[in-house]
């Protein structure tokens, strides 16, 4: 892939990382100097964090110009910064739109985060303490389109088997763990992903209503309460005779990253879901803010 160019508008000369030369300009300090030490000890490693922060949180391509507005950089160094970030594959430049996007090389490193499962690294242990304390199974799960897919569970003592085994997927408009992610996505998002009555999935009844009669309208008015709540509930639509309450992780982009869940008999007394709540939120935003979340 050819590397344009880059424009600039700061007449400073920069070194092969993008920083502006040290000594450039009436701002410029020397190795000595007044500045040393001050801020980041690899401002061009900093900034190209940054930028690709700012790449992956938006919705697609930007300029570079706007790029830099957000970040505060001068566009030179942008540029700069950009071309060798598109030399490595890192990001890619749509000439005629003038913008840039993430390249295959971020999405490698993304597949690569997959493959070393931190998320199940980290919250294996906070699902085993959930389960030593109160007593009943609990998972982790993260949200795959219109699934969910489990990366932990963690059996009770004396308590049945769940179907939510490592690996299993399961609709997740039905589960806690499912209807805990739902609620913190944007709704253009939750309406592609459920765009009309095909698109849900059903195991048994519910107590209430038939699950084979889901609809969008539904789902908001279930999603709407997990959201007040703060916490997201099923009864007995995965399993007959057993409940899950669920609670989001969410990312440091407010994404919900993954869910922990625990599930207990249906006809358990109120005061054991007074105990799993707060206990569930605990471990779900410990585990938030060790992915460096929001929460």
């Amino acid at each position: 892939m050819s590397v344009s160019t880059p424009r600039s508008d700061d007449s400073r000369p920069l070194d092969a990382g993008g920083r502006v030369s040290r000594g450039a300009g009436a701002g410029g300090a020397g190795a000595g100097g007044a500045g040393a030490g001050a801020g980041p000890k690899v401002p061009a490693a900093d900034q190209t964090l940054a930028i690709l922060s700012h790449l992956a949180a938006q919705r697609g391509p930007v300029p570079a110009a706007t790029i830099a507005h957000a970040l505060g950089v001068p566009r030179s160094t942008v540029y700069h910064l950009l071309a060798v970030m598109q030399e490595r594959g890192f990001v890619v430049h749509l000439p005629e739109e003038r913008r840039y996007g993430l390249g295959v090389a971020a999405f490698e490193l993304s597949s690569g985060f997959s493959r070393q499962q931190p998320l199940a690294r980290l919250g294996r242990p906070l699902v085993a303490s959930l389960v030593d304390r109160l007593g009943e199974s609990g998972h982790l799960a993260v949200l795959h389109g219109r699934d969910v897919l489990y990366l932990v569970e963690e059996r009770a003592p004396r308590r049945p088997s769940l179907v939510t085994d490592v690996g299993v997927r399961l609709p997740a408009h039905l589960t806690a763990t499912g209807r805990a992610m739902l609620a913190e996505l944007p709704p253009a998002q939750l309406r592609a992903l459920y765009p009309d009555r095909a698109a849900f999935a059903w195991r048994h009844p519910s107590p209430d209503t038939d699950a084979a009669e889901w609809s969008y309208g539904r789902l908001k008015r279930v999603l709407a309460e997990a959201r007040e709540h703060g916490w997201a509930g099923e009864h007995g639509e995965v399993t007959p005779g057993l409940a899950s309450v669920g609670v989001a992780v969410v990312d440091h982009l407010g994404w919900p990253a993954a869910a922990i869940a625990i599930t207990y008999p249906d006809d358990a007394e109120p005061a054991l879901r007074d105990r799993v709540v707060p206990a569930v939120h605990e471990a779900a935003a410990t585990l938030s803010r060790r992915i460096g979340g929001t929460r």
